[in-house]
C-alpha cells in the first residue's frame, strides 16, 4: 500500500503507449462506446440523474485526493499544483456542467474539455508514476470522466456544439493563455506548457521551437476542434439527404 502512494516510487516510471497505457486508453474507449450503446436505459427515469451525480462526485472525490496526497507528501507547490493547466479546469468545470446540466458550460466543455482531455489521456505528464500507482490511476480517471461526462451530455440531454461555441471556446482559451503567461511569470511555472515543452514526449515536440510552438499549438487546437465537430456535420449532412 505504501509504494502505491509513494511519491518517488521505486518502480519503473511511465513509457508512453506501453502495454499499459494503451489498455487504459482502450478502456476508456470502451466506456464511451458502451454509454452510447446503453443510452436508452441510462436515460430511463431517475437512472440519468443518479448516473450523472456519480460522475461529478467520482470526479471531485479523484481532484481533491489528488491534493491532499501531495499536500500529505509534501509535494504540493504553487509551481506545479495549482488547477490551471486546462486539463485540470476542465475537470472542475465538468462536475458543475454535470451537476447544473449547463448548455452554455457544455458549448465549452465539448471543445475545450473533450479536447484537453483526449490530449491529455494520449500523452500524459506522468514522470515516474506508471501503473498501478495512486497517480496514475487517478490521473486517467480524471480525464477520462470528462471524456465521459462531455459525451454524456451528448447521449441524455441531446446537447450539441456549435461552430460558433468553438470559436467562442477559441477565444476563452487564448485569453485564458494570456492571463496564465502572467502567472508563469510570477511564479516562475510553466502552467500550459507556454514557456517551454514538457519533459515527457508529446505532441508539442513536432510543432517546432520556442515561441514558433505556441504558434503551430494554435492550428493544432483549431483543427482539433474541427474534428470534433465534425461527426454532428456528417449526421447533418445525412440528414438532410
Amino acid at each position: 500500500m505504501q509504494k502505491f502512494f509513494q511519491f518517488h516510487p521505486k518502480m519503473n516510471p511511465f513509457h508512453l503507449f506501453s502495454v499499459e497505457h494503451l489498455l487504459t486508453i482502450a478502456l476508456i474507449l470502451i466506456f464511451s462506446v458502451l454509454l452510447f450503446v446503453f443510452r436508452n436505459q441510462i436515460q430511463e427515469k431517475g437512472k440519468e440523474r443518479i448516473f450523472r451525480f456519480s460522475l461529478a462526485i467520482l470526479l471531485l472525490v479523484s481532484e481533491t485526493s489528488y491534493h491532499i496526497w501531495l499536500v500529505y507528501e509534501n509535494a504540493w507547490s504553487s509551481k506545479t499544483s495549482l488547477p490551471l493547466q486546462l486539463s485540470d479546469i476542465v475537470v472542475l468545470l465538468a462536475i458543475v456542467m454535470l451537476l447544473t446540466n449547463s448548455y452554455k458550460l457544455f458549448q465549452f466543455m465539448y471543445f475545450a474539455g473533450l479536447g484537453s482531455s483526449i490530449q491529455a489521456i494520449i500523452t500524459p505528464d506522468l514522470g515516474q508514476f506508471s501503473f498501478p500507482h495512486f497517480r496514475y490511476i487517478e490521473f486517467f480517471v480524471s480525464h477520462g470522466g470528462v471524456v465521459l461526462a462531455c459525451l454524456l451530455m451528448v447521449v441524455t440531454k441531446k446537447y450539441r456544439p456549435t461552430i460558433p461555441s468553438m470559436w467562442v471556446t477559441v477565444l476563452i482559451v487564448n485569453i485564458y493563455a494570456a492571463c496564465i503567461y502572467f502567472v508563469n511569470k510570477i511564479l516562475k511555472s510553466n502552467y500550459l506548457y507556454i514557456m517551454k515543452k514538457p519533459k515527457n514526449a508529446s505532441l508539442l515536440d513536432y510543432l517546432g521551437s520556442w515561441p514558433w510552438y505556441l504558434l503551430s499549438m494554435e492550428l493544432v487546437m483549431i483543427v482539433s476542434f474541427y474534428i470534433l465537430y465534425s461527426p454532428f456535420w456528417l449526421k447533418r449532412k445525412i440528414d438532410e439527404k
